[in-house]
């Protein structure tokens, strides 16, 4: 892939480059099946857009309560994760993505979940603004989730590493997830291997998930530009749901 910075400088608001993208990914819906759906802003447009296919698809497995609310909302019928045994396609959203397909998530607290329900897909399609379009993963803060008794040491471990570790507060108090953990945000850190790191990191005792998506990467981008939708296909070919 050649050099990142290639969309014209955007003469569409972000908001209407997420709707943009958001639509776009509806064709990479197959009728009849049950997709994997993200959370965040970005996958809020490709939820209202999949509303127009609500009649052709059976169904979604969501990544978070809000997403899940969202769908219901819409008509459109939400699965667990236990009674589907693969996805076709999970559409989410990115924080950044690297030229490989490498990303970080986590902004909306759901990393847990998304990785679960990407792990579970066959194509993971990532749908995002130009911005988050990155060299090397890091300029965005890194969301750990935690068990919250092992928040001091894992931060005292990310500071070896040169990062700054803090609990993300919602209001005075830690924000919960929707498993009822807390996130830590890690600034300071530029991450050259991610699939190294992410392996290194997912070992610490405390520690329910990384927001480095690198085992479970995306095999294509849909990128808003303001000269349209850019389609990145990365190297890797489609894959099997792990085991």
């Amino acid at each position: 892939m050649k050099n990142p910075a290639t969309c014209i400088p955007p003469a569409l608001s972000q908001d209407q480059l997420k709707t943009l993208v958001g639509v776009a990914a509806l064709a990479y819906v197959q009728p009849g099946e049950i997709i994997g759906v993200g959370t965040g802003s970005t996958v809020n447009k490709f939820i209202e857009a999949l509303a127009s296919m609500r009649g052709e698809i059976k169904g979604a497995v969501s990544s978070s309560l809000a997403s899940t609310e969202r769908l219901k909302a819409l008509g459109i019928a939400v699965f667990d994760c236990n009674e589907v045994d693969e996805l076709a396609v999970y559409i989410d959203g990115a924080d950044e993505i690297d030229e490989r397909g490498y990303m970080i998530k986590g902004g909306g607290a759901a990393l847990t979940r998304e990785k679960i329900v990407a792990a579970q897909s066959r194509r993971f399609v990532c749908i995002a603004d130009e911005s988050k379009l990155v060299r090397n993963l890091g300029r965005f803060a890194l969301p750990v989730e935690v068990i919250p008794m092992a928040a001091r040491r894992i931060a005292q471990q990310f500071a070896r590493l040169g990062g700054h570790a803090q609990v993300r507060l919602s209001g005075e108090q830690p924000l919960r997830t929707d498993n009822g953990q807390i996130i830590m945000d890690v600034t300071g850190l530029n991450i050259l291997d991610p699939l190294a790191f992410e392996s290194q990191v997912s070992q610490w005792p405390g520690v329910v998930t990384v927001g480095v998506f690198a085992h479970q990467k995306a095999q294509l981008c849909l990128l808003g530009c303001s000269a349209g939708v850019r389609t990145l296909s990365f190297a890797d070919p489609v894959h099997s749901p792990a085991p």
